[in-house]
């Protein structure tokens, strides 16, 4: 793990902009990827046919796009550290796209870079360009554009 991008509070943000961290490597299992159908109702064989999948187009079970996404807080954790917290908010996300599928049992992290800071009258929020790559791909799964609004103390 590379980082954390820090600040004090949320008003010193601005200061760290442009700076980058990397998380660990997290495995996406079969297990995970079943449970996150069973919570979506996306069963889609693709994910959760481990036989039939293995004929179809990917070569075996894939993760949901939307479940890599959902795994940022995990992937992100420890990376960005802000002090002088009441709370930070997920704000929204820009120019999001699925790049390439997750094989079941690939390992993936996130590569981040602080991008935006604008102040608010709520707060500071802040825009981050993440990357989460998988572990010997040549392309990363997704890319996005999050959004965060940090409110002081």
């Amino acid at each position: 793990m590379t980082g954390p991008i820090t600040a004090a509070s949320p008003a010193d943000l601005g200061d760290a902009l442009g700076a980058r961290a990397t998380g660990d490597w997290f495995a996406v299992d079969q297990d995970r990827i079943d449970a996150f159908a069973d919570a979506t109702g996306d069963h889609q064989w693709i994910h959760t046919d481990p036989e039939r999948a293995a004929a179809g187009p990917f070569g075996g079970p894939i993760a949901h796009g939307y479940l890599t996404l959902s795994l940022l807080p995990r992937l992100l954790e420890g990376l960005i550290a802000i002090g002088g917290l009441a709370m930070s908010v997920n704000y929204g996300l820009d120019r999001l796209r699925f790049l390439q599928p997750v094989p079941a049992g690939a390992r993936v992290r996130a590569a981040v870079e602080l991008a935006s800071v604008e102040e608010t009258a709520r707060g500071v929020r802040a825009g981050y360009d993440v990357t989460v790559e998988i572990e010997g791909g040549a392309k990363p799964a997704l890319v996005a554009r999050t959004i965060t609004l940090y409110v002081p103390e």
